[in-house]
Order: C-alpha cells, then sequence, then structure tokens
C-alpha cells in the first residue's frame, strides 16, 4: 500500500515508523524545515519539505501516482480539511482519513464528507464518560461515518421509563437496535425477551441524529447536556 501522511509531529512520525515497519510504502511532508533535517535521517528520501495544502508540494510528493490512502494529521484543522478535499476532488485518492485537533471543528469535517477522522480529545473524553459514573448520560463510542451511523452507552437508572422493561416493549426508532447489555460485570447479546434493570449498562447502534429519541425513550428524567 502506497501511503501519503501530510504532517510529521509526533503522529505522523510515528505513523511513518509503524507503516514502514509493515512494509508499506510512505511519503512524509513536513513544513518545518529543521524537522525535516532530522527525519531524513530516519526515513531518508521519502521525507518532502514543503506545504501540504498546496499542489505543487503534494505532486513532488507523489500524489498524481494517486496513492492508496492520504492522513493528514497536521497541527491545523484548516490545513487537514484542505488536504484530504484536494487529495479526494482533484487526484482521485480513494480513502482520506483526518486528524481532527479541536472536537468544535469536527462538524466541519462532517459537512464536507471528510471521513474517517480521529480526535483524541473526543476520545479520551469518551473513555472519561465510560470510566467515571456520573460524567455523562450518553457516552460516544464510535462514530461510523461513512454509514452514518454511530454506537453510543447508556446506564438506565431508576427514572428510566425502560427499567423493568423487556427490549421488546421498547417503542424505539426502526433505524435503532440494542446490542449489548452489561451487569454486575457480565455482558449479554440484547434480544426481545431481555429485560432491562437499574443500573444496567446499555449499548446501542442507531442512526446519526437519532439520539434524541433514544434519550427520550432510554433516559426521560435526566436533563440533557
Amino acid at each position: 500500500m502506497y501511503v501519503v501522511i501530510a504532517g510529521a509531529g509526533k503522529v505522523g512520525e510515528n505513523l511513518t515508523r509503524t507503516l514502514m515497519r509493515r512494509g508499506h510504502e510512505v511519503t512524509l511532508i513536513e513544513s518545518r524545515r529543521d524537522r525535516v533535517q532530522r527525519l531524513e535521517e530516519e526515513f531518508d528520501y521519502r521525507v518532502h519539505l514543503g506545504d501540504a495544502t498546496e499542489i505543487y508540494t503534494l505532486e513532488r510528493a507523489g500524489i498524481e501516482r494517486p496513492p492508496d490512502l492520504v492522513l493528514a494529521v497536521t497541527g491545523d484543522d484548516e490545513d487537514n480539511i484542505v488536504i484530504c478535499q484536494l487529495a479526494r476532488e482533484k487526484y482521485g485518492v480513494p480513502k482520506v482519513i483526518a486528524r481532527v485537533n479541536d472536537p468544535r471543528n469536527q462538524a466541519h469535517f462532517d459537512l464536507l464528507g471528510i471521513a474517517p477522522t480521529v480526535c483524541a480529545t473526543s476520545d479520551i473524553m469518551g473513555k472519561i464518560e465510560h470510566e467515571v459514573p456520573g460524567m455523562a448520560e450518553l457516552i460516544h463510542l464510535l462514530d461510523l461515518q461513512q454509514e452514518n451511523l454511530e454506537l453510543i452507552e447508556v446506564e438506565i437508572d431508576e427514572a428510566s421509563p425502560a427499567a423493568g422493561k423487556k427490549v421488546e416493549e421498547l417503542d424505539l426508532p426502526p433505524d435503532c437496535r440494542l446490542i449489548l447489555v452489561s451487569r454486575n460485570g457480565l455482558a449479554e447479546i440484547a434480544i426481545g425477551s431481555t429485560t432491562l434493570g437499574v443500573g444496567d449498562r446499555v449499548m446501542a447502534i442507531l442512526q446519526t441524529g437519532k439520539e434524541d429519541e433514544v434519550r427520550r425513550i432510554l433516559l426521560s428524567g435526566r436533563k440533557s447536556p
């Protein structure tokens, strides 16, 4: 696989090293001359100096082949958006992955259809919410952006209208499925006859944008964030 990586910070550097170790062909683009000079000692000709938002730099790095994958992992969200847009629309790169530095910018990536994206802040917050009770009423576990789906987790409390009901009795939207119920450290596949109890942690997969409906069915009595 041929991969072009834009941004040679710690993320780009480690990705380059890992992909090369696995036998993939990698080209790394970086705008800081001092960093390029240091990385050339390890990656040799695979490192290119330049701004990856500029066509000249991308073409000099070999994007016209085109690569199988472009990774935009700079520290600037606007640059990552531009790089992904150029890769897809001008050079026909089949797959792009973008780094989102500020979670507030996620909507811009979504609006432009840039997916998948990776946001360290959001990922860490998701783990905090999962590990610390009471941090969030609805936890986002995974966004399947290309499929327009998301994986969430909620905890059934005493105020929930779902407490004491079977899954088949819930008025869930047709594009939502409860897939796993965890209680007392044990997990079971959610089926129609599964009864939800107070303290159960329920995992669901649903169409993006259906959170409010799921919240109403599973979490009524709590305040929305």
